[in-house]
């Protein structure tokens, strides 16, 4: 007899207590194996994929995709034990009690991978339907019919971006028809949505209207971010200092590398080898302060945090072991994160457990900046735009490139003649690539 069992949005870590539906992978009436994802969900940290730790048919869902749910809210019930929860073929059979615990973004079992999702399928060996799933217990909110109206059920979008784009501009896309496979809502469409409404005459002014301006709501990853940036300044005595530095050598030495065949070394990677090799000489800065022990812990391990700007907000993914990695593997996988977070696919336990961030504002074209420590870490080293100066080299005024660094720190953790003598051994790494050799 089957089993109805209901699979609630399980705990997501790192203090985040809801989340955001993107998209559904199953439907009702679906058979799902254990571990199989069965929602897509955005959290103020990243994009993720929720595995269900039961096996089974899906006999209900909960919430449409936009609704933002709690933690231990359901999302899904299954029943399991019955004939049509059976695993798809090739697959083993999924058992009652499911896999334990669920880990968003991960499987529940190794080794975790997709599984085709399947609907369940007549029974042809006496020409009779299977029996029907036992009905999930009457839940407080009404569960989503698989088969709802344009208008009123799941909206055909599976691209968070274009989400995004008709949230920011307010178009509703329950009034697009999209122009995709099987009615999918594209960029295009809600683009054209867009330049329709800008040619559309302007409605007459109310002269006693007062616009209050617009309210944008701090959720998501907006909100996350002026949380933490909230309790970094409430948390942390910060100071910064800054210098000056002839990247003229570096620049040189990045070109001399790329030119001899071997796989391009990014700027950036180079930069973070130099952060590396500092924090070494100077572990005061690779650390936290653990309020309640009122203790400064110094971690053994440099896992750099860079600070990325996508569409979805700035987000800090971390390169772990930064330590042990040289230019090439930091190159690599500065470009592999740097294309996830672009992609809104960031796990995570990709944006958690740095010790350190390094930030190349100088993308922006500015020289200069005080950002704000990425909390509990314990400094930040900013990297502003290389343009070419006067300055004098070897006695001579010459045009050099120029770039200016800065280090923002945890006063608690150290005092200024350390945090002098750490970006001041940084600038010389910048302006002699041979000391970084030297410190290998």
């Amino acid at each position: 007899m089957a089993q109805v069992l209901e699979f609630k949005l399980p705990d997501l870590g790192e203090g985040l207590t809801e989340a955001e539906i993107v998209r559904w992978l199953v439907a009702v009436g679906d058979v799902v194996a254990v571990d199989q994802p069965v929602v897509e969900v955005e959290t103020a940290k990243a994009m993720v994929e929720v595995p269900c730790p039961y096996g089974g048919v899906v006999t209900a869902r909960y919430g449409e995709e936009g609704t933002e749910l709690p933690v231990g809210a359901p999302l899904i019930t299954v029943a399991v034990g019955s004939p049509d929860s059976a695993a798809p073929a090739g697959e083993p059979a999924a058992e009652a009690e499911g896999s334990g615990n669920v880990l968003v973004g991960y499987g529940t079992q190794a080794p975790a991978r997709r599984r085709r999702r399947v609907r369940a399928q007549l029974t042809a060996a006496n020409g009779t339907a299977p029996a029907a799933p036992a009905p999930a217990p009457a839940p407080v909110p009404e569960p989503v019919a698989p088969e709802a109206p344009a208008r009123s059920g799941p909206v055909p979008v599976i691209s968070p971006l274009v989400r995004k784009l008709a949230r920011d501009n307010g178009v509703d896309l329950h009034t697009l028809r999209g122009t995709g496979p099987d009615g999918l809502i594209l960029r295009a469409d809600v683009e054209a949505a867009l330049r329709v409404e800008a040619t559309a005459p302007a409605p007459a002014p109310t002269p006693t209207a007062h616009p209050e301006g617009t309210r944008i709501p701090l959720k998501g990853v907006r909100g996350a971010v002026a949380e933490k940036l909230s309790r970094s300044r409430r948390e942390i005595p910060e100071a910064t200092c800054w210098v000056d530095a002839d990247a003229t050598e570096l620049l040189r030495a990045r070109a001399a590398m790329n030119a001899a065949g071997a796989p391009k070394i990014s700027l950036v990677a180079l930069l973070a080898r130099i952060c590396a090799v500092a924090l070494a000489r100077f572990p005061e800065l690779n650390a936290y302060v653990d309020t309640e022990a009122r203790e400064v812990v110094q971690l053994p391990g440099v896992h750099l945090g860079f600070a990325a700007q996508t569409e979805r907000g700035l987000v800090v993914p971390v390169v772990r072991d930064a330590d042990k990695r040289d230019a090439e593997s930091l190159t690599a996988e500065f470009a592999r994160l740097t294309e996830v977070a672009r992609a809104g696919r960031l796990t995570p336990g990709e944006l958690t457990g740095g010790t350190f961030t390094l930030n190349n504002y100088g993308v922006f074209g500015v020289d200069g900046s005080t950002p704000i420590i990425n909390h509990p870490e314990a400094a930040m080293l900013g990297v502003g735009r290389i343009v070419p100066k006067p300055w004098v080299h070897e006695g001579e005024l010459a045009v050099r490139q120029v770039v200016q660094l800065s280090l923002t720190f945890d006063h608690r953790v150290c005092d200024g003649g350390t945090a002098g003598g750490f970006l001041r051994y940084v600038a010389d790494c910048v302006e002699q690539p041979a000391v970084l050799l030297r410190s290998v």
